[in-house]
Order: C-alpha cells, then structure tokens, then sequence
C-alpha cells in the first residue's frame, strides 16, 4: 500500500460523521478528578473507529501517563465526521466543561478532503489556538495530510497549513502521527482506511514523542 494509498484514510471521517459521537463522548479516559485535563478534540482517528474505545490511542495515552506517574486525565472530546468548524463550535463548552490544562487538536483531515479553502483552515486552527490559550490552556496542533490527487499545490499547501499557524502562534505540533504506518497494509482494517487496534500504539508513540517534553516543563 502506498504512502498516498494510506493517507486516505482521513476520507472514512466523512462517512463517520457524528454517529461515533456517542461512543466517543467527551468522558474522562480515566484518571481521577481534580487532576489537570488533556483533552483530545479530533475525528475519527482519535474516536477510535471500529475498534473498542480503550484500544485506540487516546485510552493508551491515559494508560502511559498514569504508568509513567503523570496525574493527567484525559478526556476524549473527539467525533467521527468532525471539521475544524466543528470542533470550534463545539470548543467553548468542553473548555467551560474540563478546564483542560492542555488541548490536543487532531482535526483538518475532512477539511481537506472538502476542499475547504485554506485561509479559513488557518483562521479555524487560529481560532481554536487562541480560544484555549483565553481559557488557560496550551495547545497543541497534529499535523495532517491528504493525498496529492487532490492537486499537488493543495495538497502541499494544506499539509504546510498546520506548521504556519503553529509557527504564528507558538503552538507545538504534532508531525503527522501515522507516517509510522501508512506503507504498512496490516496496520489498517478491512476497509484499509482506518488502523487496527495493534497500530495504535505507534500513532501514540509519534503524540508522546512531542507531549511527553512538554508536560516536564
């Protein structure tokens, strides 16, 4: 499977939408209360997809913190189908809701695959930064990617997308979590689009490389 076969994998969020809300919800993955909150605001990749809700990398996370002694709890806020307008709208609550010390935005996939102007791609993603940043919160923005038969120039222009705004506004980012498995056929289901559950440890592995050093800071 090629590298552009495999980055397809954002189209299933179109398919999703917001049926997956309820599996993904915005619950705690575990932790204990008063603990500072990561939130997960994302799509299909982080709503765990066809596979039990604590086998997806958003559960692993919450199991590395507490194994590695982090207090953190994670709360998944992410939904199947969801774009950067959505995950917007969505936003305040969730912040009013957690107080969330940090906000992991895993969104832009279905974006992209919309054909959604890149401007308004930027101002969402800016708009979302500068939402959590009022609130308390540090974000932190996932690199995404759509396949170049979108258009070469779109498709460059989008992936560079998430590194401008992270740039402008100081935000980490997050390089695009399934370059690990995207060559590899096995590491997705049948419908080779979403990953398996035993590729969910290497997508966490490319979030924990750029989290874990911020949350010794």
């Amino acid at each position: 499977m090629s590298l552009l076969s495999c980055l397809r994998i954002a189209a299933s969020c179109i398919l999703c939408l917001c049926a997956a809300a309820a599996q993904a919800g915005t619950a705690p993955s575990g932790g204990t209360a008063g603990a500072p909150v990561i939130l997960v605001l994302g799509d299909s990749l982080s709503a765990a997809y066809g596979i039990a809700l604590d086998k997806g990398w958003v559960a692993l996370l919450q199991a590395r913190l507490s194994a590695a002694g982090y207090p953190h709890r994670v709360v998944n806020a992410s939904v199947s189908g969801e774009t950067t307008a959505g995950g917007l709208a969505r936003l305040p609550a969730l912040l009013d809701r957690h107080k969330p010390q940090w906000v992991l935005v895993e969104l832009g996939g279905n974006d992209g695959l919309r054909g959604l102007p890149l401007t308004q791609l930027r101002d969402n993603l800016r708009r979302i930064v500068a939402l959590s940043q009022t609130a308390g919160a540090r974000p932190v923005l996932f690199e995404m990617r759509i396949p170049s038969n979108y258009g070469p120039d779109y498709a460059e222009g989008f992936r560079a997308s998430f590194a401008t705004v992270a740039r402008e506004t100081a935000t980490p980012l997050v390089p695009f979590f399934l370059a690990a498995i995207a060559t590899d056929p096995t590491a997705f289901q049948e419908d080779g689009i979403h990953p398996t559950a035993g590729a969910q440890a290497a997508m966490l592995d490319a979030v924990w490389a750029t989290l874990q050093p911020l949350l010794e800071r």
